[in-house]
């Protein structure tokens, strides 16, 4: 373990902070805390974090803990947000949710107004919307409104933006507008005029972008797979649904599947609707989710479809290697995305994404703000097993 001060930093405060990552265990080593306010920060940490987890203790039998009062934790999340930036604090109740099983305390209304909300927090909401309190509903609708209203400003204007975009550009014109020449394509179709002398090239015949009437132009079909592992996969995925769907030149579907589907298309004009049809949790039937969108497609070669699943197939594996070849096959574009969050690494079934690489079909994890990219690159037909290669 480094200890080493950064630059500027005593070495009274570099102890203070040691001493607060580590807890009172370390307090013989360290020296004590001195002012109220790092005593109250000691305190809020410790109540989740000095627990009895390790070795020779069993999870119940721990040093701190919140109670089992919505109050008390309330009080908690107060003094969380009293020492701690937003971001901190995400990841600090999502702690003490996970470690002190609070669970059930989010379904008291006390509780859910005292909360930072973010995407896991939606997530641990959503898997309990089948048994949330009448008292507690519109609080949880509020949090997850909230959360619903930051992604959409953090992704909607860059995604309708790719998407026109790349429509647009799939038409070619010969008498473009400045703003919409294709000059890499224009120097290619002029390099007979290149003058050396003047080492510059007489542009004759001009290529651009043309700009599409407004019209539906392609299909976009999201299968997204809500198993509990998904759980933040399946919020970014609604609010990017949500927001295609705004787009006259898509038809967007969004279909939500564990051992059963369930379509949601028509909750598409409001995301909190399309969250709050979803149940996180159980099995996960791939091949019947494929199939049920199957059924959707009547344009292949004008339809986009966006697996979002980790691929732990609870269903008949080869069947579903089989539709998704099938779906290939007869045009359709096909992109699995193994995740579709900022959480990192996932975790996949490796030996179902090799085969569907074998199939050409990429399969790759991806990140909110990436996704509009792709989204162009996947519209304009480009090469998805290498974006997906140096997005990695």
């Amino acid at each position: 373990m480094n200890t080493t001060a950064p630059h500027g930093v005593t070495d009274a405060a570099r102890l203070r902070r040691w001493r607060l990552v580590l807890g009172a265990a370390a307090e013989p080593a360290l020296g004590g805390l001195g002012t109220a306010d790092d005593k109250a920060i000691d305190k809020a940490l410790g109540a989740v974090y000095d627990s009895g987890s390790g070795a020779g203790r069993s999870r119940g039998d721990r040093a701190g803990g919140l109670g089992g009062s919505a109050p008390r934790v309330a009080r908690w999340l107060g003094d969380i947000r009293t020492y701690f930036p937003s971001t901190v604090v995400e990841v600090v109740q999502r702690d003490a949710v996970e470690r002190l099983n609070l669970t059930q305390l989010l379904l008291e209304p006390e509780l859910m107004e005292a909360v930072e909300p973010d995407v896991h927090l939606v997530g641990t909401l959503l898997s309990l919307n089948r048994v949330i309190p009448e008292t507690t509903k519109a609080t949880a609708r509020m949090v997850v409104s909230k959360v619903v209203k930051e992604i959409e400003e953090r992704i909607a204007t860059r995604t309708v933006a790719a998407v026109s975009g790349a429509l647009n550009r799939s038409a070619r014109t010969s008498r473009p507008k400045p703003r919409d020449i294709d000059f890499d394509r224009t120097i290619r179709k002029n390099l007979a005029n290149y003058l050396p002398e003047q080492r510059t090239i007489i542009a004759e015949r001009l290529v651009g972008y043309g700009r599409r009437a407004q019209a539906v132009h392609r299909d976009v079909i999201l299968a997204i797979d809500q198993s509990g592992s998904m759980a933040s996969s399946v919020v970014y995925s609604s609010v990017f649904g949500a927001v295609l769907a705004s787009m006259r030149s898509l038809r967007t579907s969004l279909v939500v599947f564990d051992t059963e589907v369930v379509d949601l298309t028509e909750k598409l004009s409001d995301p909190v609707d399309v969250l709050f049809g979803t149940q996180l949790g159980g099995g996960t039937y791939i091949n019947r989710a494929i199939a049920y969108c199957q059924s959707l497609i009547t344009r292949p070669t004008d339809s986009l479809f966006f697996l979002i699943s980790d691929l732990y197939e609870g269903g008949v594996r080869e069947e579903m290697l089989r539709r998704v070849h099938a779906m290939k096959e007869s045009g359709v574009q096909v992109v699995v995305l193994l995740a579709l969050s900022d959480d990192g690494a996932p975790s996949y079934d490796r030996e179902n994404a090799a085969a569907l690489a074998a199939l050409g079909v990429p399969a790759f994890a991806c990140t909110p703000d990436r996704f509009p990219d792709l989204l162009a690159q996947a519209l304009n037909r480009g090469d998805l097993m290498r974006w997906g290669t140096e997005h990695r």
